[in-house]
């Protein structure tokens, strides 16, 4: 195997454990998780359907990253969800941290994945 699919296989194992444990988590334990919401999403749709739409979002992005099918596309969609749960979250860093090494872990995938034009 090739170190570039090697490595491209391990970003996307390590995004997509991400991703599969927060959705299953969050279906199991929604209260846990329902507080990682942002108040003003909470303000215009109820909390339990934002967070079981979030939570099929993130499995969605979880089998489209296994997949690798427009691996550049699921690789950004990841990137920017990632960025967007660290801006909802700043306060709360002491959580969120991780979710920037996460990040960037998506950014690379999808600097490794984009087709040479």
């Amino acid at each position: 195997m090739k170190p570039e699919r090697l490595v491209s296989f391990l970003l996307r194992i390590g995004l997509v454990s991400v991703f599969l444990y927060a959705a299953v988590a969050s279906f199991l334990n929604p209260n846990a998780w329902v507080g990682f919401l942002p108040l003003w999403a909470r303000a215009i749709i109820p909390a339990n359907v934002l967070l079981f739409t979030f939570s099929t979002y993130e499995l969605v992005l979880a089998f489209w990253l296994m997949s690798a099918k427009k691996l550049y596309y699921a690789a950004l969609f990841s990137g920017a969800t990632l960025l967007a749960i660290i801006i909802q979250n700043i306060g709360a860093l002491d959580l969120v941290f991780r979710d920037v090494a996460i990040f960037f872990s998506a950014v690379a995938l999808a600097v490794m994945s984009r087709e040479k034009k």
